[in-house]
């Protein structure tokens, strides 16, 4: 999901899930927050998205965007 597009061919992706804590069982959520590159600016927050791996465009960004899944809500 798409939690931030106030930059320029940037976009704040936050990647949310769970996994299963080892010793107790409970379930605990996780969060992977990318800084994807979106050449165009067709993605806007809160949209689905599909993003790959690339080369280091800057010091944070080494993702870029394949496609816009879903569109958010609002739009």
């Amino acid at each position: 999901m798409v939690e931030s597009d106030l930059r320029d061919k940037t976009r704040k992706v936050v990647v949310n899930y769970m996994t299963k804590h080892p010793k107790y069982g409970k379930y605990i959520r996780h969060r992977t927050v990318l800084h994807v590159h979106d050449e165009n600016n067709e993605s806007h927050a809160g949209d689905r998205v599909e993003v790959a791996p690339c080369r280091p465009i800057s010091k944070t960004k080494s993702w870029r965007l394949v496609r816009v899944v879903a569109s958010g809500p609002g739009r």
